[in-house]
């Protein structure tokens, strides 16, 4: 039970935090701009700039519909946390609208990455912590519902891509669409950061025709375990074996450097690993 409430009260404080986050980025830097890098806060900011009306109210007006509307699809538990999160991120945005009065920067284009940045670890940590604020991803879901060809992916990118195009359009300024494209792009890379972690591994298939030597290297140099996998030559037709090695950042260069010395004709492929959780690395039960 307290584990429960536990986990309840960091979905809040997650969601609280992210949507304060996401609520700065949009009044400080994003909307005196109308920089609109997609999404619903990004399609307010469009209406916001062609009617006036306050950019919570419109996210109100659209975001709880949706979210009445897509009930059947996300099922009553992500439902209400939707809900919640669509209105407390609109209350939110009502609370720090006064920083919109507030010159940061005369530069537009840094004004859209700082803005980005606030949004992209807002959606980070709620996306973190499970949360949801709504938004143009309910459109992409019913939409996939009424066209099951069509990937949900897809049909975000295209909303998105019409938000952005919109805010040149209403800004009757295409350097605008720019910045807000350029604003997204950072928006996505912060938060898979943020959602993935900055301390991560390194993954590295290494064949070689030493793969007995270059395993005594590996287990005795670095201390690190290691997967021998089956492989067959497609040219050669050779079976050869496959050493599958996760290791520290840190140590990338090192068993380069280890498999270079013992076999300088070894094949390498390295690949970026975001979580590795068991012996050696982070806990499974953490």
């Amino acid at each position: 039970m307290k584990k429960y409430k536990s986990s309840i009260i960091i979905e809040a404080l997650g969601l609280i935090i992210g949507c304060i986050s996401m609520s700065i980025g949009i009044n400080m830097f994003l909307k005196p701009n109308t920089i609109a890098p997609g999404g619903l806060s990004g399609m307010s900011v469009v209406l916001n700039k062609l009617t006036g009306i306050s950019v919570s109210s419109i996210m109100l007006i659209i975001g709880v519909p949706l979210v009445l509307f897509a009930f059947k699809i996300l099922g009553k538990k992500n439902s209400i946390k939707t809900l919640i999160g669509t209105v407390l991120f609109s209350a939110l945005i009502k609370l720090t609208s006064p920083l919109s009065n507030i010159t940061v920067t005369e530069d537009v284009l840094l004004a859209s990455i700082c803005g980005a940045i606030f949004v992209g670890i807002g959606i980070g940590i709620v996306f973190m912590v499970d949360g949801s604020t709504g938004g143009t991803d309910l459109i992409a879901l019913i939409l996939s519902k009424k066209f099951p060809g069509i990937k949900v992916t897809k049909f975000m990118t295209c909303l998105d891509g019409i938000v952005v195009i919109s805010s040149g359009i209403v800004n009757k300024n295409i350097e605008t669409a720019l910045y807000s494209a350029i604003a997204l792009y950072v928006i996505v890379k912060i938060a898979d950061a943020i959602m993935e972690g900055f301390d991560y591994s390194k993954g590295l298939f290494i064949i070689s025709n030493e793969s007995e030597k270059l395993r005594t290297a590996i287990t005795n140099d670095l201390d690190r375990g290691l997967t021998i996998l089956d492989g067959k030559g497609g040219y050669t037709d050779e079976k050869k074996d496959i050493l599958l090695v996760v290791v520290p950042k840190n140590q990338e260069v090192h068993l380069k450097r280890l498999v270079k010395a013992t076999d300088p004709n070894a094949f390498i492929i390295v690949t970026n690993v975001h979580e590795v959780l068991g012996e050696g690395f982070k806990s499974l039960q953490s």
